[in-house]
């Protein structure tokens, strides 16, 4: 049995050796072996090259596909374990949590959005989210977890498969939080406004401490961030997966007076910020701050190319601004900037005044 055995996993990685026969022994064992026959490619003939490399990385590519729908079959399990009931319902009837714990807007700067959507077109809804009846709306329901998930359903226009179970606030909040920490983790501003959210609604720091599986010491520090770091300014940064704790106190010391707080809002609306992905957002935000009247009294600000290279500076002087380019920078590219100037005022005083 193990040389069968032997022979069929070599013909499933080199694609050039047959599978035994499974000798007639016991019926299990029979069926076992044709289970394992029925996986494995038919055997080319004996001069075909051998396709061992297509075949391994055939499987490589399958393998992140294969690990999640585990993890999906190991949910339904526990859920069909537990005896509870898998359902069908209106998306529109289902509303979000009623404290949110992510910063990404799903189809714009969440990749695995997309890619979730697309799994789910073509494979259906593998794994239900979990919701409970809405304690304010009769007729309605809200998420505990799989808040992705139910967006990228009504995307799709279809019935989101969902599990219906009396939860109390402090049961929701810890399936929300379970759920974040097996799936996708959230970054540290994330977790902080989180916290930061909770702790405003008045829960215990344990359930808060146990929704975020994190300790006393840490919880304390996620609330002192959120706390430091406006609402709005964290939300038009976003996650920031890269920026860890340790940044985000940093902006948070340089936001403390009302001038730095009047810097932070001129940046976030400007063009470069808003075209930038959350991680150079926040970067931005902090190099802002970080520059100091001091440093230069004219408020200068130094203009760069998509590729870092400093072309001009930008010099505010109370309600007046001019812009000095570099020696180096083209005279026909000076020209081209005046006239692009000229169009974009006169759209923006058209604009203005319809």
């Amino acid at each position: 049995m193990a040389g069968n055995r032997k022979n069929e996993l070599r013909a499933l990685f080199s694609g050039n050796v047959a599978p035994v026969a499974p000798a007639p022994a016991a019926e299990a064992n029979a069926a076992t072996s044709a289970e394992v026959t029925a996986l494995t490619p038919a055997t080319p003939p004996a001069d075909t090259p051998r396709a061992a490399s297509g075949a391994i990385k055939a499987m490589g590519l399958s393998l992140g596909s294969i690990t999640r729908e585990a993890e999906e079959a190991r949910s339904l399990r526990e859920v069909l374990h537990q005896g509870e009931r898998v359902v069908e319902l209106d998306p529109d009837l289902v509303d979000a949590s009623f404290v949110g714990d992510r910063l990404t807007d799903g189809e714009l700067d969440d990749p695995d959005f997309l890619a979730l959507g697309d799994s789910i077109r073509e494979n259906g809804q593998q794994s239900p989210i979990l919701v409970r009846p809405h304690p304010e709306k009769q007729g309605r329901y809200q998420t505990a977890y799989g808040h992705r998930r139910l967006n990228a359903v009504r995307s799709l226009g279809i019935k989101v498969k969902a599990i219906v179970r009396s939860l109390s606030d402090d049961e929701l909040v810890l399936a929300q939080g379970k759920e974040n920490a097996e799936r996708r983790n959230l970054s540290f501003i994330e977790r902080a406004l989180f916290a930061s959210a909770l702790a405003e609604r008045g829960f215990d720091r344990k359930v808060i401490g146990d929704a975020l599986a994190v300790q006393k010491s840490e919880l304390s520090r996620l609330i002192q961030v959120a706390d430091s770091v406006p609402l709005a300014i964290a939300r038009a940064i976003g996650p920031a997966p890269k920026v860890g704790r340790e940044r985000w106190m940093a902006i948070g010391g340089l936001l403390e007076d009302d001038p730095a707080l009047q810097k932070a809002e001129e940046e976030i609306g400007l063009r470069r910020f808003l075209e930038a992905d959350s991680d150079r957002r926040f970067q931005l935000v902090f190099a802002r701050l970080s520059r100091t009247d001091s440093q230069d009294p004219a408020k200068s600000e130094v203009l760069t190319d998509e590729n870092g290279r400093a072309f001009a500076k930008l010099k505010r002087d109370g309600k007046s601004a001019r812009i000095e380019f570099s020696p180096d920078v083209s005279p026909a590219f000076v020209d081209a900037a005046i006239e692009l100037l000229a169009k974009h005022h006169a759209a923006f005083v058209a604009a203005r005044r319809s």
